[in-house]
């Protein structure tokens, strides 16, 4: 097909996903004092277990969105191929990626105007993007054109869910994901918050539990209200370096959902600088977000 899938590290996507269906990558930016990294560089594996450790000495961590010129450069060795573009990107209300994105495009289309430019905001995060990313990508090896593609991901994207649960509040806090009071009261009281993704892509806290326990079966519960056709379904569970509690929501998944499959993968540094360590999510497709 004379096209090709572009997304942004934030999909969190796995290696082989990513090999298997030649998705271009584009990484995005974190910083550890003055150090500088790149959230992925093909052929080359992050030291993800590494940043969580770093996160709970008490590091600083900070992000910054898409490199224009790193996106220019990724769009536009597709072009000079030949090739049209589908871009997924990052939520537009979590991030300046999709904006930034979107001007790189506009700005090549006057140099091939004879190509197709899309830049899709995905309106979800960490693998509920990457799982759009995957059911496209699915649709592209099937034989559907980019319009068919693209028209699919827009039409479907709010039916994308994410439930999530994180260990800390202070990275939420810290990154204007919740206020201070919010974070301040969870704190004292030691519960731990059950949040999703609304049809904004924005964080949005839904309950509280009381403990760790409690919020990882809740993920589960939400996801038994709203799923559909979960036997067919191909379910992603991201964790914030605690593979252990995702291993737990695997199991309640399939045992009580019976999914036709489910994959697992680290949250990636610049969505886990702000989630934290002990982030786990999990991701499906529902009636409603």
């Amino acid at each position: 097909m004379s096209y090709k899938i572009i997304t942004d590290t934030s999909a969190n996507l796995t290696e082989e996903m990513i090999e298997q269906y030649n998705i271009n990558i584009i990484p995005l930016v974190f910083r550890i004092g003055e150090e500088e990294f790149y959230s992925y560089v093909k052929g080359k594996k992050t030291d993800i277990k590494q940043f969580y450790d770093r996160m709970r000495q008490g590091e600083i961590i900070t992000t910054s969105l898409i490199s224009m010129e790193k996106c220019q450069d990724v769009f536009e060795s597709n072009l000079k191929e030949g090739k049209d573009i589908l871009y997924i990107s990052f939520s537009s209300a979590l991030s300046g990626t999709y904006n930034a994105a979107l001007m790189v495009a506009k700005n090549l289309e006057k140099e091939y105007p004879e190509r197709k430019i899309y830049v899709v905001d995905s309106l979800a995060a960490s693998m509920g993007q990457g799982l759009l990313v995957y059911y496209c990508a699915e649709q592209k090896r099937s034989g559907k054109s980019i319009e068919e593609v693209k028209d699919w991901l827009i039409e479907n994207r709010l039916q994308l869910c994410h439930w999530f649960t994180v260990d800390d509040l202070f990275h939420l806090k810290r990154g204007g994901r919740i206020s201070g009071t919010i974070a301040l009261v969870g704190t004292v009281l030691g519960v731990k918050p059950v949040l999703h993704v609304d049809n904004e892509g924005r964080l949005v806290p839904v309950r509280k539990v009381r403990t760790r326990k409690k919020s990882l079966i809740s993920l589960v519960d939400e996801m038994e209200k709203t799923c559909i056709n979960p036997t067919e379904q191909i379910v992603f569970i991201s964790h914030g370096d605690s593979i252990d509690d995702a291993l737990y929501v695997e199991k309640l998944v399939r045992d009580r959902l019976n999914v036709k499959d489910i994959k697992i993968n680290y949250v990636d540094p610049v969505i886990g600088a702000h989630s934290g360590p002990g982030t786990i999510a999990l991701f499906f497709i529902g009636k409603t977000r």
